[in-house]
């Protein structure tokens, strides 16, 4: 142990003045992508407070595993699922919050008498620890799977248990019956009968299959017009619609044929 640099003093004072508008930026941000982005800047002042503790293993891995794949995950998810959606305050489980409150007075009243009756040993520093275990990784990985193999393994179990408790969290319940297909066909029907605009027969698939499938090109019609309601209105808000080469109507060029042959055949009547 040593006395600290006034240069180490002013980026651990630079560090923790980012991490802690990171974390004010995380609790106050309305947007979640802007809460998601100050996790990652906490998360990598985190980081680099480790690597200046002597810890560059934890450091690295905070960066790769964490900021790198954890937060891109959730970030992808997010995109995938979308950013609009509110949050439902309507509880599934009924008097789970209720059921909270004596778990979460236990387990408050276990980490305080784990604490009171803990022997904390003296600091010795990063320095001397990595001396004794022959480098940081190795340090890391003895007393992990040697001295607090249990502690890891009971991490363990409470990441699988935040999992469980997430999809728990994320359950709906259906509060009226799943309609029959008869139920919808007569509901269509019956919309239909009062006047309002209705496809009977359902919405047509897209594709000009002649060309492609593509699910952004309108189908056609029997006319050779392009239907709107054959394209996601999703993709006709973003105006993202591919176009289409017109495709000639079966039997076209024969009857246009036909027709001019009876049309010449009529004028030569008319001459004679």
């Amino acid at each position: 142990m040593g006395n600290t640099g006034h240069g180490e003093t002013f980026l651990f004072w630079v560090g923790s003045i980012i991490s802690i508008l990171g974390a004010l930026g995380l609790i106050f941000s309305k947007k979640i992508v802007h809460a998601a982005l100050c996790l990652c800047t906490v998360m990598l002042c985190l980081a680099f407070f480790y690597m200046a503790q002597g810890a560059v293993f934890l450091g690295v891995v905070q960066i790769v595993v964490y900021t790198g794949a954890v937060m891109m995950l959730f970030l992808f998810v997010l995109m995938l699922i979308g950013i609009e959606s509110q949050d439902s305050l309507v509880e599934t489980i009924r008097g789970q919050r209720w059921l909270a409150v004596p778990f979460v007075l236990a387990f408050g009243f276990v980490l305080i008498g784990v604490y009171a009756h803990a022997n904390l040993p003296e600091f010795v520093g990063t320095d001397a620890a990595n001396a004794k275990g022959g480098g940081n990784v190795q340090s890391l990985a003895l007393l992990l799977f040697s001295r607090y193999f249990w502690a890891f393994e009971v991490s363990s179990a409470v990441l699988i248990t935040s999992a469980t408790g997430a999809m728990v969290l994320t359950h709906r319940e259906r509060t009226v019956p799943r309609k029959s297909q008869r139920e919808i066909s007569i509901e269509r029907f019956e919309r239909w009968g009062k006047g309002e605009k209705v496809s009977l027969t359902g919405l047509p698939n897209p594709g000009v299959y002649a060309q492609h499938n593509a699910v952004d090109t309108p189908a056609l019609l029997p006319d050779g017009s392009p239907s709107e309601a054959s394209v996601n209105a999703t993709l006709r808000g973003r105006d993202t619609v591919r176009g289409f080469r017109p495709l000639p109507l079966p039997g076209a060029r024969r009857n246009g044929a036909a027709v001019a042959s009876r049309g010449d055949a009529g004028n030569e009547e008319v001459s004679q």
